[in-house]
């Protein structure tokens, strides 16, 4: 049995986002455990959002962390601290250390590639949560969004990756080909440059947990393997 550490991005809120592959990680015989972080508050960031992961990673036996977004910059810092026996990166801010998630829009070039793909593509390049986020989703699912999309505190935009070297975890990576935050030919770009692997491309949106649960996870329990 395997323990997924699920990571989330931008506003910290997992349960709800994580829920759907947490079911079908829990029926394929394993456990689940999305880690909520503390998104809005003004006086928590990377170091704090890093040691509830690595404390999670602590109490799993056999602990895989997945990472979604922003939540790659919290997931590689606490690969750093505690060891896991593999880090999935999903639709991922790719960082360097040292980096900071504010820094890492422009010396990634996503904005650009963003806009490059919008224009090519058909569909607005001015960001809206409807265009980049909910665009694939079911309508409960964008709805539950829009409610409530969760905030970020500008704390963490300002923080390091506070680590040395890219962790010494085996490190894989899943990128939707319908990503319209991150387009699929920057993050592949991205993710070898960074990461040193290629990555798995599967449909799906940036929010692909809620976008194709069913190919998420299958991804999932194929890269844990």
């Amino acid at each position: 049995m395997t323990d997924f550490i699920l990571v989330p991005g931008a506003g910290g809120i997992a349960t709800p986002y994580w829920r759907q592959v947490s079911a079908r990680l829990q029926r394929a015989g394993h456990r689940a455990v999305p880690i909520d972080l503390p998104g809005s508050a003004p006086d928590a960031g990377l170091p704090e959002y890093s040691a509830f992961v690595a404390e999670a990673i602590q109490d799993s036996a056999d602990p895989v962390v997945v990472a979604q977004s922003l939540g790659a910059f919290t997931a590689v810092m606490a690969c750093s601290q505690v060891q896991a026996r593999r880090l999935v990166l999903v639709n991922a801010m790719v960082p360097i250390p040292g980096e900071t998630p504010g820094d890492w829009w422009g010396a990634t070039g996503a904005i650009d590639g963003r806009t490059v793909a919008a224009r090519s593509r058909g569909y607005s390049d001015e960001f809206d949560l409807a265009t980049y986020f909910l665009h694939d989703l079911e309508p409960d699912d964008a709805a539950a969004i829009l409610v409530d999309p969760g905030h970020e505190a500008d704390i963490v935009f300002g923080q390091p990756c506070d680590v040395t070297i890219w962790p010494e975890v085996p490190t894989s990576a899943i990128v939707g080909s319908d990503d319209r935050l991150f387009p699929v030919d920057f993050q592949r770009q991205l993710v070898i440059d960074r990461a040193g692997v290629a990555p798995v491309v599967i449909p799906g949106g940036h929010l692909l947990a809620l976008a194709n649960p069913d190919a998420l996870t299958e991804a999932l329990l194929v890269q844990s393997d």
